[in-house]
């Protein structure tokens, strides 16, 4: 009776079949909840695979809060999220380096505002110059993330996820400019672009 309340506690609510986000990752699926004996330890834990990256992870029961794994984000989260990618994008007026790191911390979080701003901050229109190869890559993560949380709360496919996330995108002021503006800006330097933000 004991051992069955510790694991339980041990467990932090999670169970086989639930989808959760690990921070380096995304959403994956607790597939199991297997014992290791490791060093002469019994070890608890959680197998959480993730189907798109062919990946399976094992996380330690005990360790899952403090590594950041966590259950699904509440559909008003979700709306939030949505809301972030309607707002102004924020550009620091920093070297790329410095804004790669910080935009690669955000994603790894696993905080879907977080990695939602990333995805509103690193977005282009058609109508923007191009991005470089690592915005670009740091743009398609985040977004990678997103889709497929918003996929998973929602119950709706990826595809269905990025029309919403574009959908937002679209209502963001950047966005909103005529299309002659849009165009002046793309054939201007990068430091218009940021000033704009």
């Amino acid at each position: 009776m004991t051992t069955a309340k510790k694991t339980t506690a041990g467990r932090q609510g999670f169970k086989t079949g639930e989808a959760v986000v690990y921070p380096a990752h995304g959403v994956g699926r607790i597939t199991a909840i297997e014992e290791q004996e490791i060093a002469g330890y019994k070890l608890e834990l959680f197998v959480v695979s993730f189907e798109k990256d062919k990946m399976v992870l094992r996380v330690p029961t005990a360790k899952a809060n403090s590594v950041g794994m966590r259950k699904l984000a509440e559909p008003e989260l979700v709306k939030k999220a949505l809301d972030v990618l309607t707002g102004r994008a924020r550009v620091k007026r920093t070297m790329w380096s410095r804004r790669a790191q910080e935009y690669e911390a955000k994603i790894n979080s696993g905080d879907l505002i977080s990695v939602t701003e990333v995805v509103r901050d690193l977005f282009r229109s058609e109508a923007q110059p191009e991005q470089s190869y690592s915005e670009r890559q740091l743009y398609e993560a985040a977004l990678d993330r997103v889709v497929r949380e918003i996929s998973s709360v929602n119950k709706i496919t990826e595809t269905e996820a990025l029309k919403l996330i574009e959908q937002s995108l679209a209502k963001s002021p950047r966005r909103a400019k005529g299309e002659a503006e849009a165009e002046a800006d793309a054939e201007g330097d990068d430091d218009v672009q940021e000033e704009a933000a």
